[in-house]
């Protein structure tokens, strides 16, 4: 049997670690390791535990979690952080993907919802917000110097342009014709290959390599970029 997801709350509220922990505690695949009340705490935790993911409120006293975000992730990399808030401000949960974190939720959603997205962020499957994927178009500026990518087979190039389109898993395995577990395989590949950690500095390199076009408008009805 698998063993569960280790899990650090960080959050300087009771109220919102104590309905985070009722949650965790619903599902026998994820295990509490230990809370925190403030970003310093977070980091220092990290470092101890050495959870598997760290469920990371952005705004907290002293050390915030997006600056929190960035410490753990440039020391322990392999730790899946998922930021939760009472907002759905795109400006911050954008910054958060940005310096690393794998994922974000909403305070406010239903508890069987946040079972399911953290099972998918602890499996490596959740698709990155279409939202998301169509900022990353529009804001990212393209480095004139664009890193060098003889790195990536043909087909690991293939499947980063679609994950930069905002596609999960299972719609990358239909239209490569290979399974979900290859299409994962290939994004641990190339995750280690670039030393990036999440999907959306995985877009970020394809949109910076000029493999996905800025005509290209995700949720727009064009559902392939523009063929050059």
């Amino acid at each position: 049997m698998q063993e569960p997801c280790r899990i650090l709350i960080g959050d300087d509220h009771e109220h919102a670690r104590q309905a985070m922990r009722l949650i965790i505690e619903q599902d026998p695949s994820f295990h509490l390791v230990g809370e925190a009340k403030d970003g310093f705490e977070v980091v220092q935790l990290a470092e101890k535990l050495m959870p598997d993911m760290v469920l990371m409120d952005i705004n907290m006293p002293g050390l915030n979690g997006l600056e929190a975000t960035r410490l753990i992730k440039e020391q322990y990399p392999s730790i899946k952080i998922v930021m939760v808030t009472v907002s759905d401000d795109a400006s911050d949960l954008f910054e958060a993907l940005k310096k690393g974190a794998q994922g974000y939720l909403l305070k406010n959603l239903n508890p069987s919802m946040w079972l399911t997205y953290l099972r998918s962020i602890a499996a490596d499957e959740a698709p990155m917000p279409k939202e998301i994927a169509s900022r990353i178009l529009h804001e990212f500026t393209l480095s004139p110097h664009k890193t060098t990518s003889t790195k990536l087979t043909g087909r690991e190039q293939e499947i980063l342009t679609h994950v930069a389109k905002g596609l999960s898993n299972r719609e990358i395995a239909a239209i490569c014709m290979i399974s979900e577990y290859t299409v994962k395989n290939h994004l641990k590949n190339i995750m280690q290959k670039l030393h990036l950690h999440n999907r959306v500095q995985l877009a970020r390199f394809a949109v910076e390599q000029g493999w996905v076009s800025q005509q290209f408008q995700v949720g727009s009805g064009k559902d392939s970029p523009k063929e050059g």
